[in-house]
């Protein structure tokens, strides 16, 4: 009966070396999702701070236009938040996103990075309206707020023995709707709209976070070859990395002080 038990004892340590190696692997593609978005994070603030920076001054010589709330601005700040060109700074980030989204599997590994980074830098020129708008203090509270959310369901969605697909889809189609919502506020301009808009959008980025984070990890194959993980990686940092942005705006709603 020895002989048995002998056999079968040596055929299971091979699978436990297997699925270490896979777990190890997994670790890694994980780590590097997280690293490439938490780095496309550190880009946009410190864009918007540098172009806020640049955009408004203290002293009156050299402002060329005052804001309601008491601002002025230098000429750099007018032709980004005043001038035609704001059009400009508010569409870069939806096309470089788009062309990221649409050529990433014929790019290298290096040009889909750099895109990326691209990419972040021209949010952050995208936001740093917000320093106009609310408070710095309030600012850094919602990310604070924002980072600790995100925390705690990207790490639920990464843990989760459920099946988050179903929620994926729900969340996906309310995407749709709250974006079509958003639209019709721009020309109603309606606050009980607003809100409700925000609302949702707190509870479906909330969501997507989770079910994103599931994603990603089932999209890992320890076989992959190196440029093809790279990608997949990097596209996996975008969609936490627009999760997070997301959140973080509808939050911002509700918690920001404004100025």
């Amino acid at each position: 009966m020895a002989e048995p038990v002998r056999n079968y004892q040596t055929r299971a340590v091979p699978g436990v070396g297997v699925d270490a190696a896979i777990d190890q692997g997994l670790r890694a593609y994980m780590i590097k999702v997280y690293n490439l978005m938490g780095l496309g994070l550190l880009i946009t603030g410190l864009a918007a701070v540098g172009t806020i920076m640049l955009a408004t001054t203290t002293d009156p010589a050299s402002a060329v236009a005052t804001l309601p709330n008491g601002d002025m601005l230098t000429s750099f700040g007018y032709a980004i938040f005043g001038s035609p060109l704001k059009w400009l700074v508010i569409f870069a980030p939806l096309a470089a996103v788009l062309f990221l989204s649409f050529r990433v599997q014929s790019m290298s590994v290096s040009a889909a990075q750099t895109t990326f980074w691209v990419y972040a830098g021209l949010v952050g020129l995208s936001l740093s309206s917000i320093f106009l708008v609310y408070t710095t203090a309030s600012i850094s509270q919602t990310f604070f707020a924002t980072a600790a959310a995100f925390g705690g369901l990207s790490l639920y969605g990464y843990t989760t023995k459920r099946d988050l697909s179903a929620l994926g889809s729900f969340l996906i189609m309310g995407l749709v709707g709250l974006i079509i919502a958003s639209v019709i506020n721009i020309f109603l301009q309606s606050s009980a709209l607003s809100f409700a808009v925000s609302a949702i959008g707190v509870l479906i980025f909330a969501g997507l976070t989770a079910y994103d984070t599931q994603n990603i990890k089932e999209m890992y194959f320890e076989g992959d070859e190196t440029d093809v993980a790279g990608r997949k990686a990097i596209m996996g940092a975008l969609r936490l990395y627009l999760d997070f942005i997301n959140l973080f705006m509808f939050l911002l709603q509700f918690m920001g002080d404004r100025r």
